[in-house]
Formats: C-alpha cells, structure tokens, sequence
C-alpha cells in the first residue's frame, strides 16, 4: 500500500511540474542600471555627489591651511588665544563633518526615493506583460542560480519602462 501511494505521490508532482510554467525573470539591478530613467536619476546623483565633495574638498583644504598658521603662530601668541583658535577650528571640522554625512544622506534618500519611484512604475508593466503573455510568475534575477536564458524578461521592460517614464524628479 505504501508503494502505491508513493507512486501515485510521484505521478502527480511529476504531472504537474511537467504541466506548471517555467517561471520567468528579470534583472532588477540592471533595469535601474539601463533603464533612461534610472541613468538620468543615477547620472544626477553621481553629479550632486561629486559637487559636494569638491565643495567639501575645498572647505577642507581652507581648514588645513588655517591649522597651519595657527600652528605657526603658536609661539607668538598667548595661550589662551592658541585654545580660541584651536576650539574655532575644531568647530569647522564639525561643522565640515556635519555637511558631508547630510550630504550622504540625502544622496541615499534620493537614491531610495528614486529607487521607489522605479519599481512603482515598473510593477503595472510588469504586469501587464504577464497578462499579455500568459505567464504565471516572475523573479528576479539575483534569486536565481541557474536559469535558461530565454525565460529572461528584463530587455522587453526595459522597453516597456523606457516608454513609459523618461525622467525620474529628484530635488
């Protein structure tokens, strides 16, 4: 008896496996990546990161050389004055410190926001091609160990994607 049940067990997972469709998928990370959408907003980004380390940079470059003539004059001056100068200047280093972990903040909050954005735009495409195509699921990419490349969607919504959302605003 159990004999017959485990093959009767095994004929209907391998019917149904052999009828169930093989699930499709797409590559998240490279829609955000290649997506016109997803380039502008990563472009602006990069371009609001790189500005404000030169700024950063050059605030920096400002402290070093204020450090070096107050160390200069530290035997000319009084003491106390040498502590003002010091204190002041480590103020700027805060403050400096401050700018550049805001400055990362909000870049990562963009990033998410335009991240979101993206996938709110993506979903309905997504679905809509399932429907369209009749099929039943899909994953993505970096889920998958091993797959056949021919159940790979992202290059078709990414099409999709691309005429649906040009631009992503970020400010």
């Amino acid at each position: 008896m159990k004999k017959f049940f485990f093959i009767f067990l095994f004929i209907i997972l391998n019917s149904s496996i052999l009828s169930a469709d093989s699930p499709y998928f797409l590559d998240f990370k490279l829609i955000l990546n290649e997506s016109d959408a997803g380039k502008k907003a990563q472009n602006f980004l990069k371009k609001k990161l790189d500005t404000g380390f030169k700024r950063i940079k050059e605030k920096e470059k400002k402290i070093l050389d204020e450090e070096k003539k107050i160390i200069q004059q530290k035997k000319v001056i009084s003491n106390e004055e040498y502590k003002n100068k010091v204190s002041e200047l480590r103020k700027k280093v805060s403050a400096l410190q401050n700018e550049r972990n805001n400055l990362l903040q909000s870049v990562a909050k963009q990033r998410a926001e335009a991240k979101k954005t993206l996938l709110k735009n993506l979903n309905p495409i997504v679905k809509n091609y399932m429907k369209e195509k009749n099929i039943r699921m899909v994953v993505d990419k970096k889920s998958i160990l091993l797959a056949d490349e021919n159940l790979d969607i992202t290059k078709e919504i990414i099409d999709q994607l691309n005429k649906k959302l040009k631009t992503i605003k970020l400010d």
